[in-house]
């Protein structure tokens, strides 16, 4: 049958799983955004920037499996870089199609708007090779391959890809013989993994799993768990990649940090002569500097297409088929380990003191469901957020690998419309918001109820304790933010302000007694309290600088 290019791709894009697209409408890719538009199991989401289409793309990834965006070129794709290149960073598949000039001004090298003005048309393309997992020239004789092939790299490889498509292509009509559907590569059993993790555990007498963030990317989840409950290895997450596993499971530790993770789980990772890292990374943020006592090229590295065990390296294993050769060892752990206390603390003073982050985030604990969608921003709401105790079925947004502030707002939007039946809550911090605050908006404009709570503390708080703690470049303007809804055009959002622990156990009554509506809510605290992991590893990461 024949089809225009981009109905063919918004159609491909469609099969792959994916029902609501982000971006921002530009003259090179209007006539396209008109099959968008027309696509009836398709919505558009008009964003407010670029930057933060490719951050709301992110969170629906996180959510779906994977996004799509659609910018113009030049201005429209390299303001959404920054996202992209965090996704690629921290493994989130995200189609980023690039509305083009018509193949004919590109040959004939005219001086084009939103060029260079060198009559150049691949500088763009160029930068987006180091941040994508494939990049696309799509035209009308090579859609047919070009579309399928880098739609399934970004599935199998959990990972961005660039789709250049100039205008014209677009508009061209094709041949298509068959619909899209995605091929997603099957996962064996590979033997001399199978072999030499076994040889590994028949000879340790504590062993360990710390895992890590490509367990979200790759929906690994209960492959993890079978591994785990079947082998009796205690387990250990990295807050790069927190939910990585179900920590109502008696086998979890809790988080290991490095040498501020609680003393328990510090020490026996620390003291284990076998740590199997499976789908983690760990970073600087995620280990308090490299604080770790263990040998880290003792460790049996379990990553997509990164196995490391002794001398022995490959890059052809992908994670899946780790996993699934895990599941062919024989081996059970006979040796003790400790337990995680799930206990929550039922003696919160309720005073009218002002709020404390210790207090914040305890009652934070008392106050997530067991099916909510926890993001919590780079700063003191994450390192507050990523000692929580989830349940098995929450889902936990953050990105401390790449840790761009702003991120999670318009995060929130991507993961609310990907499941809308979920409640999302944000926690987020005044300086990140004043980033990327235009995406509330957008929420407003597609009637979603996410819960929002800002810390107003007044600046940059993990830069103050990094350094320059009185320097005026951590100090912004205070907003009125209570106001910002309004501004935006928010008539049925509920407001609240919260300055102690009194006013937020109302504040969390009255959420509960309004669940069909948005809520945003201003906490107030002092500019120098933090969390004290968060002290800590300002601390370490200050040392890295000097």
């Amino acid at each position: 049958m024949k089809m225009r290019v981009g109905q063919y791709l918004i159609d491909a894009i469609h099969n792959a799983g994916v029902n609501e697209i982000f971006g921002v409408p530009g003259d090179f890719n209007l006539a396209f955004l008109d099959d968008v538009i027309e696509h009836k199991d398709v919505k558009w989401v008009g964003n407010t920037n670029e930057l933060n289409a490719s951050y709301a793309a992110d969170g629906y990834a996180r959510m779906n499996g994977l996004a799509a965006m659609i910018t113009t070129f030049g201005v429209g794709e390299l303001s959404a870089v920054n996202g992209i290149a965090g996704s690629y960073a921290e493994r989130v598949p995200v189609i980023a199609i690039t509305g083009a000039p018509t193949t004919k001004v590109e040959q004939e090298r005219k001086f084009v708007h939103h060029s260079l003005g060198e009559g150049t048309f691949d500088d763009y393309r160029k930068m987006f090779e180091h941040i994508t997992t494939a990049q696309g020239y799509i035209t009308t004789d090579n859609a047919i391959e070009e579309i399928p092939r880098l739609i399934n790299a970004a599935i199998n490889e959990r990972r961005p890809v660039h789709v250049h498509l100039p205008i014209d292509v677009a508009m061209t009509e094709i041949e298509v013989n068959e619909a899209f559907q995605p091929t997603v590569k099957e996962s064996t059993i590979n033997e001399q993994v199978v072999d030499m993790i076994s040889q590994k555990l028949s000879s340790a007498s504590q062993p360990v799993i710390i895992t890590g963030h490509e367990i979200n990317s790759f929906d690994l989840h209960e492959k993890l768990e079978q591994f785990v409950n079947k082998t009796n290895i205690p387990l250990a997450q990295l807050s790069l990649g927190k939910g990585a596993f179900n920590e109502e499971n008696e086998h979890y530790l809790g988080i290991y940090d490095g040498s501020v993770a609680e003393e328990n789980v510090r020490n026996y990772v620390d003291q284990s002569d076998a740590i199997l890292n499976i789908g983690a990374k760990i970073t600087d943020s995620a280990s308090a500097g490299f604080s770790y006592q263990f040998d880290i090229d003792d460790v049996v590295m379990l990553n997509h297409r990164n196995f490391k065990m002794n001398e022995t390296r490959r890059e052809d294993i992908d994670l899946p088929t780790i996993l699934n050769s895990l599941l062919a060892i024989d081996y059970h752990n006979d040796a003790m380990f400790p337990e995680i206390n799930r206990e929550l603390d039922d003696h919160i003073e309720l005073t009218n003191e002002p709020l404390e982050q210790e207090t914040y985030f305890k009652m934070m604990q008392q106050f997530i469901g067991l099916d909510d969608v926890i993001l919590a921003e780079q700063g003191t709401s994450f390192f507050g957020a990523y000692d929580l105790l989830l349940y098995k079925n929450n889902k936990f947004i953050g990105q401390p690998l790449w840790g761009s502030i702003g991120y999670t707002l318009p995060s929130l939007l991507g993961s609310q419309m990907a499941d809308q039946q979920r409640r999302n809550i944000l926690f987020i911090g005044d300086g990140s918001l004043q980033l990327t605050v235009q995406e509330l908006s957008t929420m407003i404009r597609q009637q979603i109820n996410p819960i929002i709570f800002v810390i107003n503390n007044d600046g940059y708080t993990v830069e103050r304790l990094i350094h320059g703690e009185h320097q005026p470049y951590n100090d912004i303007h205070m907003w009125d933010y209570k106001a910002l809804p309004q501004v935006f055009g928010g008539d049925n959002v509920g407001i609240h302000e919260v300055a102690n622990a009194q006013d937020l156990k109302h504040t969390f009554e009255n959420i509960k007694a309004q669940g069909n509506k948005m809520h945003f809510v201003e906490v107030k605290m002092a500019q120098g309290d933090a969390p004290e992991k968060l002290r800590s590893i300002s601390q370490v990461f200050a040392n890295q600088n000097k």
